[in-house]
């Protein structure tokens, strides 16, 4: 589909870029809180749905259901995103998260669980670069260094309390309400940026809609909620009524999925209607983006994803589904190109991926792909030299996972007075350096004094260079691109991180079945050093990875960003 007209860049406005900016990043913590929240209560979620604890493998794609969606449309929503103003984006994807968050709630089998996590992915992981680009329009290039550190800060922080939200939540209540809390803390958000941000406008040609059918659009829009509420929820009152109500709920067949029920087809066909009607608010701005392109783009990503976030590392780098999700991912990635050169106004406009916007994607593939060997391997570690089990195996991660938005923080302050080279690179050598340093650490290194200094500097190393490859991406785009930048920037860190989890591990895991086959009849202790071995050289791996991501990053611009001199700084 080629665009009709070129589009009309929306910037956001508002009087109070303080207040926006802390909505906004708190929606980004409470979006990055999401992806891990689910850890701790994986198990009861699956009891809630039917699976008992040995079927383990089919609740992966709770978790990376919310990755695919997370990772897949986030270039058309970055499109979506300078085509519109900020705020309707950040609007949208709040509004998205909260239904996914709701579906997911009162979700009682797999499939429908799996939808509510993946519906929850697409509007947190929009969130990202709708903030991302905001920073960009209500702070000039030389002054968007602090703003960018709070993001990147705030959605560090909010990956660190995921976990320890989920907990709390726990102990008072049980998974559902876990999604419950989401929707709220949605609700408000997006409340507070609407009230921040002030009147959003509509694109021109929504503008000649007529009232009545904007009041049609809304009742039914209404009835279609209620009925997929009700259809979802199954209410006692209701569902095991005698009355002929009572059969609306009654599932067809052989079914036990509650929206193959007379009631879950009235929604359906309630929520088609909604969406017909509708289609004359938003079709008029999704038109001007390349859907063909953004599809193509889409398909490609989620193969990556499903591809490496459903692989067992212990027995294949590329599982059963990659043999076949790879070849249509390349054929895919074949296909976006081709679209690219002949589009009119393509999804990636010419001109957008030029200058430092280049080593800035390949630095956020590569600190992704590094970032995620602490994360995982840290923990195995402490679990493979003590007794202290799980909870001391996290007491000894939070040291680094607290380091980053604190890094991330200085990171953003120090651009003020230093290029973005510099503070990326150094940080990310500190941050090599010190993985290469955890490549030595066997029995005991855990409890050593040592361990603390190493694992914060690894963490601040990481978190400094946060806000400098945003910076410098941001710098050289331009105010047309901004979204599209940002969410390439959040792609390649999220695809570096599944792919270099897939990488690193089965590297690992073949020198620990080396270690093993060295051995006649291996100890107990034997296991544990072929399993230090395995996180011995994934640290090894991640730190070389640093290493040359603080040499791309060197392409990122010695010289501080000179501020524009008609530029009027908010921060």
């Amino acid at each position: 589909m080629t665009s009709v007209s070129t589009p009309t860049v929306r910037p956001s406005t508002s009087r109070r870029p303080k207040g926006l900016l802390t909505a906004a990043s708190i929606a980004v913590a409470l979006a990055a809180a999401d992806t891990y929240v689910v850890v701790l209560a994986i198990t009861d979620m699956m009891s809630g749905v039917g699976l008992s604890i040995d079927e383990l493998q089919k609740a992966t794609p709770i978790i990376s259901g919310f990755l695919l969606g997370y990772v897949a449309v986030l270039p058309l929503i970055g499109r979506l995103s300078d085509l519109i103003s900020r705020q309707r984006i950040l609007l949208l994807c709040l509004g998205i998260f909260v239904i996914g968050s709701c579906i997911t709630a009162l979700a009682t089998d797999l499939p429908t669980l799996i939808g509510g996590r993946v519906v929850q992915g697409i509007g947190g992981g929009g969130l990202v670069p709708g903030t991302l680009a905001l920073v960009a329009d209500l702070w000039p290039r030389g002054k968007r260094g602090t703003p960018l550190g709070i993001v990147g800060a705030v959605q560090e922080l909010g990956s660190v309390l995921g976990p320890l939200l989920g907990a709390l939540i726990l102990v008072i209540a049980d998974w559902r309400m876990i999604f419950w809390v989401n929707a709220i803390l949605g609700v408000v958000l997006a409340l507070s940026i609407r009230a921040i941000g002030g009147p959003q406008p509509l694109a021109d040609s929504t503008r000649r809609v007529p009232l009545w059918w904007g009041w049609l659009t809304g009742l039914v829009s209404l009835v279609a909620g209620v009925l997929f509420w009700l259809a979802l929820a199954a209410p006692d009152v209701l569902a095991q009524s005698v009355q002929w109500w009572g059969a609306a709920f009654v599932p067809y067949g052989d079914h036990t999925a509650r929206l193959f029920t007379p009631i879950g087809v009235w929604a359906t066909i309630a929520i088609v209607l909604a969406i017909v009607l509708s289609a004359r608010y938003w079709w008029p701005i999704l038109r001007q983006v390349d859907l063909i392109g953004a599809l193509l783009m889409a398909v490609f990503l989620g193969c990556i994803v499903l591809t490496f976030s459903t692989t067992n590392p212990e027995k294949q780098v590329v599982g059963p589904m990659g043999l076949w999700l790879l070849p249509v991912a390349v054929v895919a990635a074949v296909l976006f190109v081709l679209r690219q050169r002949t589009a009119a106004v393509p999804l990636i406009t010419k001109g957008t991926v030029v200058g430092r916007v280049i080593p800035a994607l390949i630095a956020s593939l590569l600190v992704g792909a590094s970032l995620v060997a602490v994360i995982v391997d840290v923990p195995l570690l402490a679990r493979l030299t003590s007794d202290g089990g799980e909870t001391e195996a996290a007491f000894v991660l939070v040291r680094f996972l607290f380091a980053v938005p604190v890094g991330a923080l200085i990171g953003g302050y120090l651009l003020r007075r230093f290029g973005p080279a510099q503070i990326a690179s150094v940080g990310l050598v500190v941050a090599g350096l010190g993985l290469i340093s955890m490549s030595t650490w066997g029995f005991g290194s855990l409890e050593s004094w040592v361990s603390w200094p190493v694992l914060i500097l690894v963490g601040l190393g990481f978190g400094a260079a946060i806000a400098p490859v945003n910076d410098a991406a941001l710098a050289d785009a331009t105010e047309e691109a901004h979204g599209v930048v940002s969410s390439l920037v959040v792609v390649c860190r999220m695809i570096g991180m599944v792919l270099g989890l897939a990488l690193l591990t089965a590297i690992g895991l073949h020198r620990f079945y080396a270690e093993i086959e060295s051995m006649a009849k291996p100890s107990v202790r034997q296991l544990a050093e072929a399993g230090v071995v395995q996180c011995q050289t994934v640290f090894l791996g991640a730190g070389v990875l640093a290493l040359i991501a603080a040499g791309v990053c060197w392409f990122l611009g010695r010289e501080k960003i000179a501020v524009p001199e008609d530029a009027t700084p908010f921060l």
